[in-house]
């Protein structure tokens, strides 16, 4: 197995300029597939309510859940760095409350950092979770957390004022003390002004290909989702309709009656 995956090995590929490849896992298999892949880190998204929970959005996930399904991810991904997304409300109130989610996070899901949404409303709270040894990695662009407030699914950073906010925001996230900023949904050339603003890694979700990396949904890479992906996505596998055909082979079988084949049972002896 290769070296184990630290924040200063994410840090020293942005120097190098090596390309930092993320994608979210959600449970064991998941977790261990992608580590066997060789990604450099796996993100524990809040998008498991999507994919895994059949939820319309991030929002009603739970700590619990995250909990839940880091310990899972954590027992299959052993050198890929581990990040935990910190649900909806469990850090933009009380700073000690953040503290304790974020320290539930580590110790009970065994993830190696957390990740918050949001850019100066949150920098206080990164700045304490920092403090006490938490490592977090920022979230800009469009935050799923905040799908109302932002009036749904919407490229952010449109025009001069709403670009300069984003790059203000990575620049204090960074300040604060973040390891990396995640950049979602924004003109590719604002995803390369935020890049090159940051000296610690800016990982791109629909932000062009200037970033210092990308990080993809793991449903919507494998061609799992429902419905159409959305534009920045590339299908590279069609694992939803292989499950879809297999399990239709094994119904179609079973009905006819040819599994269990004789090879299939156990003799006597």
């Amino acid at each position: 197995m290769s070296a184990k995956v630290r924040i200063a090995t994410l840090q020293e590929m942005k120097r190098e300029g090596k390309k930092i490849v993320m994608v979210t896992a959600y449970d064991y298999p998941t977790g261990r597939l992608a580590d066997e892949a060789g990604v450099d880190a796996v993100l524990v998204g809040d998008s498991l309510g999507n994919t895994v929970l059949g939820y319309d959005d991030t929002i009603p996930v739970t700590l619990d859940q995250m909990i839940y399904h880091c310990a899972a991810v954590a027992r299959g991904a052993k050198r890929a760095l581990r990040v935990a997304d910190m649900p909806f409300m469990t850090y933009k109130g009380d700073r000690n409350e953040a503290l304790r989610n974020a320290g539930r996070l580590i110790q009970k899901g065994h993830c190696e950092a957390v990740k918050l949404e949001g850019g100066h409303e949150v920098a206080g709270t990164v700045h304490s979770l920092v403090q006490a040894g938490i490592p977090v990695m920022g979230h800009i662009g469009l935050t799923p957390q905040s799908i109302h407030a932002l009036s749904g699914y919407r490229v952010q950073g449109r025009g001069n004022q709403a670009a300069e906010h984003i790059v203000e925001s990575a620049c204090e996230l960074e300040r604060a003390g973040c390891f990396a900023v995640v950049v979602e949904l924004v003109p590719g050339e604002l995803g390369r002004r935020v890049a090159k603003a940051l000296h610690i890694p800016a990982i791109g979700i629909g932000a062009g290909a200037q970033c210092d990396g990308q990080v993809l949904v793991l449903t919507d890479l494998l061609g799992i989702s429902f419905g159409p992906p959305p534009r920045f996505v590339k299908e590279f596998g069609q694992v939803g309709r292989a499950i879809r055909e297999a399990v239709e082979t094994y119904s179609r079988e079973v009905r006819e009656g040819a599994y269990p084949a004789p090879e299939h049972e156990f003799d006597t002896e």
